[in-house]
């Protein structure tokens, strides 16, 4: 950060300011630039936060350098390559995580996860907490859903996916899950980032349902700075003022990302449209995007669901939109 100094500051003046910045543990130095004195500040990431510096008396304007996420950023860094069980996601394969919104019973669960793997999934999604709008809602079967979760894998061999929704629940998730999934709701508690970044499992950051492509970043960034190391983007869709649609799905958020960080990307179009009939298209175009891949909702009663069956697509069109969709990531690469 430079701070750019009034002009016709005194000595005793530039030294004031200074003063200000060493006693929050920040040093500087100082340069001139056209005829006006410059504050040059040495920081530490997110050591600026909370310094209003353009409020300090002989600053004129302020010159932000560097990233505010610079663990999260691009930069010079090679793309990062998060491990899911034996899977990998953004080593150049299109990876597709699918299962139901929630674990209903065990039934339903078995059924699905085998449908899964037989279409060629990377991995199982399924809600054991279910963080529902309405306190009437079906709530998941929590201890329970994570017991069924972990037959599941047992059974087919993919990695879990599961959302945790409070950090008294991050220990019993985590030794369950593959991957910690964090929902929109949650993209700002920072209390649960932090302790999911600390639990040692990969995590699946939704982005906020109202959020800035920097606020998703800056997210992410607290994850990976209580000690993550794996965290995978996930675009969900955002708000809109349309009533007929769930969400928006952001496709701008694809290539946008892409430019601004080193983490890898999936879409999640089941919750982008919340409509089944809505969803292959919205995959296609996530793949030709160059997503890494997919988050997709699979049921195989979806009218019998106990939530979001309207956007659950059946086993049968899993199969072909996997295939499908890794076929236009093969030709988007090309590119």
């Amino acid at each position: 950060m430079i701070l750019v100094c009034s002009e016709g500051l005194s000595a005793s003046q530039i030294d004031a300011i200074r003063d200000v910045l060493t006693r929050r543990g920040l040093d500087s130095d100082v340069s001139e630039s056209h005829g006006r004195t410059l504050v040059s500040v040495r920081d530490e990431p997110g050591a600026l936060e909370d310094l209003s510096v353009d409020r300090i008396p002989g600053v004129d304007s302020v010159i932000r350098t560097g990233s505010p996420y610079p663990l999260a950023a691009l930069a010079d860094r090679e793309r990062t390559e998060v491990r899911m069980g034996a899977a990998r996601v953004g080593d150049g394969s299109f990876t597709v995580v699918a299962g139901p919104c929630s674990v209903e019973d065990r039934k339903q669960l078995l059924e699905t996860a085998a449908a899964v793997r037989s279409a060629g999934g990377d991995g199982l999604r399924g809600g054991a907490f279910k963080p529902r709008t309405s306190p009437y809602s079906f709530r998941g079967l929590e201890d329970e859903g994570l017991a069924l979760l972990a037959e599941a894998r047992e059974v087919t061999g993919l990695p879990v996916v599961t959302e945790v929704l409070d950090t008294r629940d991050v220990e019993r998730v985590a030794a369950v899950a593959d991957v910690l999934q964090l929902g929109s709701r949650n993209m700002h508690n920072a209390p649960l980032l932090r302790e999911a970044g600390a639990s040692g499992k990969a995590v699946l950051l939704k982005r906020g349902m109202a959020s800035t492509l920097a606020e998703f970043l800056l997210a992410a960034e607290t994850v990976l700075g209580a000690g993550g190391t794996d965290v995978i983007l996930c675009e969900r869709g955002i708000r809109s003022f349309d009533p007929g649609m769930r969400n928006i799905l952001d496709l701008n958020a694809v290539p946008a990302l892409r430019r601004m960080t080193h983490l890898p990307i999936l879409i999640d179009p089941s919750h982008g449209a919340g409509r089944a009939s809505l969803v292959p298209s919205l995959a296609l175009a996530a793949a030709a995007a160059g997503a890494d891949g997919l988050l997709i909702e699979v049921h195989p009663r979806p009218e019998m669901s106990r939530s979001d069956g309207s956007q659950a697509l059946l086993p049968d069109a899993l199969a072909s939109l996997v295939r499908r969709c890794r076929a236009v990531a093969e030709i988007a690469r090309e590119e």
